[in-house]
């Protein structure tokens, strides 16, 4: 079997007859042409995998040749050989998307190399990754097996989300077939571990995580200072992973100080998670000192309408309601081009929040959206689509305005999300919640084991709607169904993504520190 189909160009090829037939013996397929002319009509009717050419031919050169090679197809790899390397022949070969060059004389194993490395390229890197998530497998099945504490699951999230990533390079299926499974079962354990200790977490009492109630307190308060604006930019229902896919497109702009994460709080939802970061309180807490703005799922009226309200009374508990700050939440593109051309105008503020809606009206959005569901069909391709929006988006435009700038960046969410896959049957009266993820009312049945449920909401720091109203959460990549219609909203929710429930995915989100590099 053939390892790839080659084309050498050059004009003195009977010369290199001996170097032919060292790349033929290395199980190449060689072909070979004396000038550019013949080499694109070539392209033009025939499968290539590489294209080694000669800079140096009469008629076309090498550089006119490899043009109009790309014009036929911009995916052939092309490796210039050439005696001449100055600055303006290799200015030229990499505008033109050279693939490699080597400089003559060349031996064989040179090209060799060059071949294996863009030919093999993938494959050896998928055999690299491979080997190494075998290696740290057992790593990672021990630290799941050592009672981790919240620092530890931590680490153990940013590892698998590490591990998701790489896994994108291995065309090895049993192998992403083993990392999912153990994802699936480090979601399992996590699930039982915060069972067991978020009741714990929000009694002030103890020293639990930075969690959502506490995160401006702790992560984004104690960075501002006076003369360097603070950029606080929430994005709405980011997972750490969508973070990793877009930190790139952040590092061209910004240097990155600190990658952490914290824990959202339940329900992992923006009414419950992004009130209770912008009030520092607990919803239970929003409810008794904002009786009016707080609004329950089952209340008339937006949920998401006072956060500058509730930023307002935290500043004035820490006694910092002199620092100057502007607010401005945009959810949609018109919002987006105001922030564009507004953001100079913040440079004069201590702190400036950002709240930015895109990535969550995305997730609802593919779960309306046949065409969506399409383009961000699994974990891979949502992430991809989050890229292209942030790459294009006026967010991106808007950061890159201050990047010249001494600023500071702070960059979170408010929860993540999951992709849910297990139905879960819960019955419940007219005023139970409608939410996949989560349930509040009274008189909810359920099968014990696919929830976390509070049968007095105050053990998790959260309002009782109504007398005798409890809280379920679905764990790892359960959705709650009722019975009335079960096989329907089982088909047309089933892989979509959620949130509101106990997953790694949408608990443990990002916060980021960056300045500018100026």
């Amino acid at each position: 079997m053939s390892l790839g189909k080659i084309l050498w160009v050059d004009d003195e090829i009977e010369s290199l007859q001996s170097q032919k037939l060292f790349l033929e013996n290395k199980g190449y397929e060689v072909d070979t042409l004396t000038n550019g002319f013949d080499a694109v009509e070539y392209v033009k009717d025939n499968a290539v995998d590489v294209v080694l050419m000669d800079e140096s031919m009469p008629g076309l050169t090498g550089l006119q040749t490899l043009a109009q090679i790309k014009e036929v197809n911009t995916q052939i790899p092309v490796v210039l050989i050439t005696k001449n390397e100055t600055e303006n022949l290799m200015d030229d070969a990499i505008g033109h998307e050279i693939s490699d060059y080597l400089i003559k004389p060349v031996n064989p194993n040179q090209v060799w190399l060059s071949l294996k490395k863009i030919i093999d390229n993938r494959r050896l890197v998928a055999e690299k990754t491979t080997t190494a998530y075998q290696r740290h497998f057992r790593d990672l099945f021990m630290a799941l097996n050592n009672n981790p504490d919240y620092n530890e699951w931590m680490d153990i999230y940013k590892k698998l989300v590490y591990w998701e990533l790489e896994m994108e390079k291995s065309d090895s299926p049993e192998m992403q077939e083993v990392f999912h499974s153990q994802k699936q079962e480090a979601n399992t354990e996590f699930f039982k571990f915060i069972s067991r200790n978020y009741t714990s977490w929000i009694d002030p009492k103890n020293n639990g995580p930075i969690m959502s109630h506490n995160l401006l307190q702790y992560k984004v308060l104690p960075h501002v200072e006076k003369g360097t604006p603070t950029f606080f930019l929430l994005i709405d229902n980011l997972r750490f992973d969508q973070w990793k896919a877009i930190q790139p497109l952040f590092a061209e702009n910004f240097r990155i100080l600190e990658e952490e994460t914290f824990y959202s709080i339940l329900p992992t939802a923006t009414q419950y998670s992004r009130n209770a970061i912008f009030s520092g309180l607990l919803p239970i807490e929003i409810e008794k000192q904002f009786p009016i703005e707080w609004k329950n799922d089952d209340e008339q009226g937006g949920k998401n309408l006072f956060e500058e309200t509730f930023f307002k009374g935290l500043l004035k508990r820490l006694r910092k309601d002199n620092m100057k700050y502007t607010y401005t939440k945009v959810v949609n593109n018109n919002d987006g081009l105001q922030l564009a051309n507004n953001i100079h105008n913040m440079m004069g503020n201590d702190l400036n929040i950002i709240i930015y809606n895109f990535v969550d009206m995305l997730s609802h959005a593919r779960t309306e959206m046949e065409v969506l569901k399409e383009l961000a069909g699994d974990e891979i391709s949502y992430r991809s689509i989050t890229k292209s929006w942030f790459e294009h988006s006026t967010l991106n435009q808007a950061l890159k305005k201050i990047a010249d700038k001494k600023v500071n960046l702070i960059v979170a969410t408010d929860h993540g999300t999951v992709k849910v896959k297990t139905p879960c049957k819960v019955i419940g009266d007219k005023q139970t919640t409608t939410n996949l993820r989560y349930k509040h009312g009274r008189n909810l049945n359920y099968e014990n084991k696919d929830v976390l449920a509070f049968k007095d909401p105050r053990q998790a720091g959260l309002p009782v709607p109504n007398v005798n109203s409890s809280f379920i959460f679905a764990k790892e990549d359960g959705f709650l169904c009722y019975p009335n219609n079960y096989n329907h909203f089982v088909n047309y929710y089933r892989n979509t993504f959620q949130h509101g429930g106990v997953s790694m995915e949408e608990m443990i989100v990002p916060v980021i520190k960056m300045v500018s590099k100026v």
